[in-house]
C-alpha cells in the first residue's frame, strides 16, 4: 500500500490566505485540496501554528458541520474572538455552547486557485 503524502504546512497556509472576507472554508476542504482528504485535524494543527494571522486568516476555517472549531488554543476567549471576527465579515453565528455558522453552504469559498511552489514560499 502506498503511503499517504505528507501534509505540507506551507500549502495549507497559502490556500487559507486565498479565502476572502465574507467567505469561509472547512478544515476538510483544505485537507482535500492538499491531497490528504482524511487529514482535517492535521490542518487544524497547522493553522494553530499560523505565523501570520493577518496575512493568513485562519479564523475563516470552520468545521464541515458549521461549528467554529478552534482558535488560539480553543479557549473560550479564543472562540469568542473567532466568533467576533467571522461576524465582522458579515457572517451570522448561531450562539450556544458550540457556536456554528448559520447557512454555512452560502458562505463557502470554492474559487481556490492552483498554487505554484514559488507563490507558496512567498507567505
Amino acid at each position: 500500500m502506498k503511503p499517504e503524502p505528507k501534509l505540507d504546512p506551507e500549502l495549507i497556509l497559502a490556500l487559507t490566505a486565498q479565502v476572502p472576507p465574507g467567505r469561509l472554508t472547512t478544515y476538510g476542504t483544505l485537507a482535500r485540496l492538499a491531497g490528504r482528504p482524511g487529514a482535517a485535524r492535521a490542518v487544524g494543527q497547522v493553522l494553530k501554528r499560523n505565523p501570520d494571522p493577518e496575512k493568513v486568516p485562519c479564523y475563516r476555517v470552520v468545521r464541515s458541520d458549521g461549528r467554529l472549531g478552534g482558535y488560539h488554543g480553543s479557549s473560550l476567549a479564543g472562540i469568542e474572538r473567532k466568533t467576533a471576527r467571522i461576524q465582522a465579515d458579515g457572517i451570522e453565528i448561531i450562539p450556544g455552547p458550540e457556536p456554528r455558522v448559520r447557512d454555512l453552504e452560502r458562505f463557502l469559498f470554492k474559487a481556490f486557485r492552483p498554487l505554484k511552489r514559488s507563490s507558496i514560499n512567498r507567505l
